[in-house]
């Protein structure tokens, strides 16, 4: 006969290889196999309350693991969260809330969209630092308003994606005791036994990291698995891995052990036979009462939810301020007045009209918004004095002292733009992480997930060109400007001069729907001057920064370091008798979001003669300039030579873009 505890973990087998045998797709295995290490988390430590999946003191469960969804969907299901047993009888299916993989903001209780390997496991590390940062900042002795965990679940997956040496890691280096990662070693992946391509020594590598590492547990014997958990509860100075031996699919007699329960339904047969190998003697999708009553989380979470409250309010009376100031920041507002003030500063910046990079403007305006903002928490991939992501304000984050606002990430693009994700998914931050746009391309998948979840990350990316100059086309970003403006949801700002570098900051700041991506250069860029009207447009995407009396006879249309070069060309043009407009173009995602009126003002659809110019990849400004019109960009790599030598050599003259135009008049 079974035990208590194992009956409960049965509920999740059961429910999962039924939801992937009725959707004909899914991933049986892994839920089937680390149902019993969910089941003592879940019912013995877990602090979460099903009616409140947002409560701010929660510990983050977070399924690395994605493709075993069916694991966190029956556990939300079974402990209360509102999530019907019809949402799982339509598990993959349309608007289901039970996707193929677990969905921030689809299904109440996911805390991060998980599936590519590795980045829910990152995600977790910036929850982790979250939690460690808003502790030092806001407890107070006898008060300890902030003090929740952070789980994973993890597969041999996780751990071969390159990503999760860069974050483990850091995690070590920080301290993050608070961290537990459960390591599903069942030998299993989908290409069968993994020995053939994955002989690494974990528990050395985690130790090696800094991490406690709990080894040779027994994922299905429930004492174990608690004897596990107090240890890494105990330790507070260093994150813990859990090294559980598992079966997947346990409970199909015939498939467990094996790759054929991994990725693929189990089969009816070889259902009907788990159910006799469960003594599981109930019908798809039947939960007995009591198996119910033993998961249901409602009560007990309420009380917790309650006894937080209560040690809030008691806070609230002993530190009225910080209490507050905490409060404001768990709700993702931003302080009184910081529009206006935000506001005041890009005016100060068209006043004083600086000449200057706007890798140099950008860290102005951190230097200018940040004393306003003490949520911001930023950061650089080691390049902290390239990228000028350093303020006057910033003070290092460290396992000693968590109470700092800045992170050295080292070299770890990747590893930094997924822990961002995690610490803007925890709440608390406006988070921002910097490194050279050409890398972009090692950070991309996270910057994806940002823009997937809609979360507030900011990309800060410098060196944004072939302008970057000796350093050459390994450098040289040609092709990433276009692979971010082509990601839904995320906004892209390549500001011209130090006004719009302070606009795409505050814009970024305010933006709470998702992430903005910051391209700012290494080189001096001009000032350009302005009207009130052409300040308040920036903001709009592109405005009208040249003008000519009649209807445009060529409209030239440039972003960043090239707003400059198309100014310049179109004097030329003006002096020859050209009616020429210039359009700055700083976020075209902005600017696609305008109605319809403002956009045939800026660009009229009959001027069709349009010319586009920057130094990035050409093809994407043929959506602006059409198929009859010309773009003055890069169709190939760059190359090693002076900044100025490469500007001459791929075109991106004066003499070039006014020889282009006047061609296009022809």
């Amino acid at each position: 006969m079974s035990s208590p505890r194992t009956e409960l973990a049965n509920a999740i087998r059961a429910l999962s290889m039924d939801a992937v045998q009725q959707a004909n797709s899914g991933h049986p295995g892994a839920p089937m196999g680390m149902a019993d290490i969910a089941e003592v988390l879940w019912s013995d430590y877990l602090q979460h309350n099903p009616a409140n999946p947002g409560w701010p003191d929660r510990d983050r469960f977070v399924l690395s693991n994605g493709h075993g969804s069916m694991l966190l969907y029956s556990l939300l299901h079974l402990t209360g969260y509102d999530l019907p047993m019809e949402a799982l009888k339509n598990f993959r299916q349309l608007h289901s809330g039970t996707p193929g993989h677990p969905e921030y903001a689809d299904t109440p209780g996911v805390e991060t969209t998980t599936g590519p390997l590795g980045q829910g496991l990152s995600n977790a590390v910036g929850m982790a630092i979250a939690e460690k940062v808003l502790a030092a900042r806001f407890n107070r002795e006898g008060h300890a308003v902030v003090d929740h965990h952070t789980w994973v679940f993890l597969g041999d997956g996780c751990l071969m994606e390159g990503i999760s040496h860069e974050t483990c890691s850091l995690a070590g280096t920080l301290g993050l005791g608070k961290l537990i990662a459960f390591y599903d070693d069942n030998g299993i992946s989908i290409d069968g036994e993994v020995e053939g391509w994955f002989t690494d020594d974990t528990p050395a590598r985690f130790r090696a990291y800094g991490w406690q590492v709990i080894n040779d547990v027994n994922g299905h014997n429930p004492s174990e698995i608690k004897a596990a958990i107090e240890a890494a509860r105990h330790d507070r100075l260093r994150p813990t891995l859990i090294c559980c031996k598992t079966v997947i699919g346990k409970g199909a007699p015939n498939k467990q052990g094996s790759e054929s329960c991994h990725g693929a339904p189990l089969g009816a047969d070889e259902v009907a036979a788990a159910r006799v190998a469960l003594d599981w003697p109930y019908e798809p999708f039947e939960i007995p009462e009591a198996i119910y009553a033993g998961w249901d989380a409602r009560e007990t979470g309420a009380a917790r939810e309650q006894a937080w409250e209560a040690r809030m309010a008691a806070y609230g009376e002993a530190h009225p301020e910080l209490a507050a100031e905490l409060r404001r920041r768990l709700a993702g507002e931003l302080p009184t007045g910081f529009s206006a003030q935000a506001a005041a500063y890009v005016a100060a910046c068209q006043e004083e009209g600086a000449s200057i990079a706007s890798r140099k403007a950008s860290q102005n305006c951190l230097n200018a918004y940040g004393p306003d903002l003490p949520e911001l928490l930023g950061g650089s991939a080691d390049l902290a004095g390239s990228n000028l992501t350093l303020w006057s304000g910033s003070r290092p984050i460290t396992a000693d002292d968590a109470g700092g606002n800045y992170l050295y990430y080292g070299v770890r693009e990747f590893g930094m733009a997924a822990i961002m994700n995690g610490l803007a998914l925890h709440g608390g931050f406006i988070n921002y992480g910097a490194t050279f746009l050409v890398f972009m391309d090692y950070m991309r998948n996270a910057v994806r997930m940002a823009a997937l979840m809609r979360q507030q990350s900011i990309f800060v990316f410098t060196h944004d060109s072939i302008g970057l100059g000796e350093d050459g086309p390994t450098h040289q970003p040609v092709e990433q400007l276009t692979v971010l403006r082509a990601t839904p949801n995320l906004q892209t700002w390549r500001p011209c001069d130090a006004v719009e570098s302070a606009v795409a900051w505050k814009a970024a700041i305010e933006r709470r729907d998702g992430p903005s991506a910051l391209v700012f250069s290494r080189q001096g860029l001009p000032h350009q001057p302005r009207d009130a009207d052409q300040l308040a447009a920036i903001s709009r995407g592109a405005y009208i920064l040249r003008d000519c009396d009649d209807r445009p006879d060529i409209i030239l249309i440039a972003t960043g370091s090239e707003v400059a070069l198309a100014m310049a060309a179109a004097g030329r043009l003006a002096g020859a008798g050209r009616q020429v407009r210039v359009v700055s173009m700083p976020c075209t995602e902005r600017f696609e979001e305008q109605d319809a009126a403002y956009r045939e003002a800026v660009l009229p659809s009959d001027v069709l003669a349009r010319v586009a110019v920057e130094a990035a990849h050409a093809d994407y400004w043929y959506k602006y300039v059409g198929l009859d019109g010309r773009v003055v960009g890069m169709t190939t790599f760059g190359a090693s030579a002076p900044a100025g030598d490469l500007m001459e050599y791929f075109g991106f003259t004066e003499d070039n873009v006014v020889a282009v135009a006047e061609e296009l008049l022809f």
